[in-house]
């Protein structure tokens, strides 16, 4: 990302897991309910500028769900996984997520998470949603870390 205006970016964790156990975790779309807290649920066909139809807790209906059409924007296995919204004539908010994976060792890597907000809106909607994103955002990370460690057996 080129600029840090209108970013919220998560916590950066260490997880002591392989990258590529890790990356497994984030493509394994139908098992998000099992683990992450902020995006209950993912559907997409993972293939470049195809849908990411993704779920999140509604902030202000608490029992319901946000409904959000993004698309596969990047692709890179133990890498980067990246999604975004284009704006358009229906709604001007635009947007790019990227989930980051930097391997730090043969067991062990490093995750972030990202959110930079483009186009017209970006300043409104840091300014209204900014601080919801990067709660959710650093609860993914965390849920992340616990998840892949538990699996790769080195929860403490």
């Amino acid at each position: 990302m080129s600029t840090e205006k209108n970013l919220v970016r998560s916590l950066s964790v260490e997880i002591a897991a392989p990258a590529e156990l890790v990356w497994s975790i984030l493509v394994d779309l139908p098992s998000y309910p099992q683990w992450n807290p902020y995006t209950v649920k993912v559907e997409s066909s993972l293939r470049l500028g195809e849908p990411v139809n993704l779920f999140l807790p509604d902030p202000t209906r608490p029992g319901e769900l946000l409904h959000v059409v993004e698309h596969l924007a990047d692709f890179e296995p133990h890498r980067l996984l990246a999604w975004e919204m284009i704006a358009s004539a229906d709604n001007p908010d635009a947007a790019r997520r990227e989930q980051i994976i930097e391997p730090t060792g043969p067991r062990s890597c490093r995750y972030q998470t990202t959110d930079q907000f483009l186009g017209p809106t970006a300043d409104q909607v840091m300014a209204n949603h900014g601080p919801w994103v990067k709660q959710g955002f650093d609860a993914v990370a965390l849920a992340l870390k616990a998840h892949a460690e538990a699996l790769h057996g080195t929860s403490a």
